[in-house]
């Protein structure tokens, strides 16, 4: 038997996969860190990292600029800022990363809540000699409103403020009193410099004071929201199969409702409701690709094959009987609006929440939120970035669950009939 034989097996470690975000005001070093993350991980190509080393030198830079690997635009590398939402993927082979680096400015703040929708956490930075901004906390306000579970707050650019742990304590202070009364709970504090590595990766030399862990170690140990809480069964049907193959008998009685399981998990054997007929029926089989499953989890897509037969459509929903969502008409929410064209009340939209397409109509404007000062204020429209809590009423129901409790089933989009673009982002409440 040879020495390699003899090696026993190790199962190596998987977290998961992650997706987080990176926000702050402009100029906080959003894109650098990101740079610096892929840079120190080794997931840089070597074609990539020729052609930022060849820009960096044309701009009369000494070190390379690691913000060039996630400003894409033209216009984003043209100005020095980031303007779309730009999204990374890395490993550490131990866990899967998706990085969405949203914009700083205030006027591309929609592009930021389009980011945020999906992270599990969020990273905010500051700038060491800035400390806490009006950009700041409108970033941690929009995190909190899409109720991402965990805040990292990176002080960045501690390089050019030699390193301060009294500047470091001050900041921390003043965010976390302001973080309070928001309700956020789940907040870390990292000192580093993004530019030279400090606290990312590696330690570094510099920051010996600080005893915490790093940022990636942070990453590592972070929980998904999947995983954070026991969420209900919710599988919103996306198309009925039915196979028409004359040539195989086996065929002739198949019936899998497809689609992606938006929450929590399903059995073979377990008992479901179907919304909106009510009915009740147990699940005969999971199939993927023809294979079957004991069973699915949120974020899988498969075929659910049912006991009896109940008229099933695209649009409607399967869950766990006695885990019923609200079935509604009408929907309280916080609304943010996207589009160029103010929100207008006498006009008819389209809801679409999971599968299901509703027109609806405005009903009323509680109030608008006013970012900078966090106050309400009263509004007849709402205009491009605005956020407000509004009412819509529904032509057809919907199976909604509180965003807080549920993002898959709590969510929705408006679309405008006319051009087909998605107009405003909605969190139920």
């Amino acid at each position: 038997m040879s020495a390699i034989e003899n090696i026993p097996e190790v199962e190596a470690q998987d977290n998961g996969l992650l997706r987080f975000l990176t926000c702050g005001s402009v100029d906080d070093g959003k894109s650098t860190l990101i740079g610096r993350l892929l840079f120190d991980t080794k997931t840089i190509l070597a074609d990539t990292l020729h052609a930022i080393e060849r820009t960096s030198k044309k701009r009369g830079m000494e070190a390379i600029d690691l913000s060039l690997l996630t400003d894409g635009l033209q216009a984003e590398r043209e100005q020095g800022i980031t303007i779309d939402v730009a999204y990374r993927y890395f490993t550490t082979g131990t866990r899967k990363y998706i990085i969405a680096d949203a914009p700083g400015h205030e006027q591309y703040t929609r592009n930021m809540v389009t980011a945020a929708s999906t992270a599990d956490l969020a990273i905010i930075l500051i700038d060491a000699r800035k400390g806490v901004l009006t950009q700041t906390r409108r970033h941690s306000y929009l995190t909190h409103l899409v109720n991402i579970p965990h805040v990292v707050v990176a002080i960045n650019k501690m390089d050019l403020v030699d390193y301060s742990q009294d500047i470091f304590d001050r900041i921390r202070s003043d965010y976390t009193a302001f973080a309070a009364g928001l309700g956020i709970e789940d907040v870390r504090f990292i000192p580093m410099s993004a530019l030279n590595g400090d606290m990312i990766v590696d330690r570094g030399e510099r920051l010996d004071w600080y005893q915490g862990p790093t940022l990636i170690e942070l990453l590592e140990a972070a929980t998904t929201s999947h995983v954070a809480q026991e969420e209900s069964f919710r599988f919103p049907v996306q198309y009925v199969c039915r196979p028409q193959d004359s040539a195989n008998p086996e065929l002739h009685d198949y019936r899998g409702f497809m689609g992606r399981v938006e929450s929590g998990v399903i059995a073979i054997g377990d008992a479901v409701t179907v919304l909106p007929a009510g009915r009740e029926t147990r699940v005969k089989d999971i199939q993927v690709m023809g294979q079957s499953l004991p069973s699915a989890f949120a974020e899988q897509s498969v075929a659910l094959l049912l006991e009896d037969e109940i008229d099933i459509s695209r649009g409607d929903m399967i869950v766990k009987t006695g885990e019923l969502p609200n079935v509604t008409k009408q929907i309280d929410a916080m609304l943010c609006w996207l589009s160029e064209l103010p929100l207008d009340p006498r006009r008819k939209y389209l809801i679409r929440h999971t599968t299901r397409d509703s027109k609806a109509v405005l009903a009323g404007i509680a109030f608008r939120m006013d970012i900078n000062t966090m106050a309400h204020r009263a509004a007849e429209k709402l205009a491009m970035n605005d956020i407000a809590r509004v009412s819509f009423k529904l032509a057809q129901p919907i199976f909604a669950d509180r965003y807080a409790e549920n993002r898959g089933t709590g969510a929705f989009i408006v679309i405008d009939e006319s051009s087909n673009n998605t107009v405003g982002a909605g969190m139920i409440i």
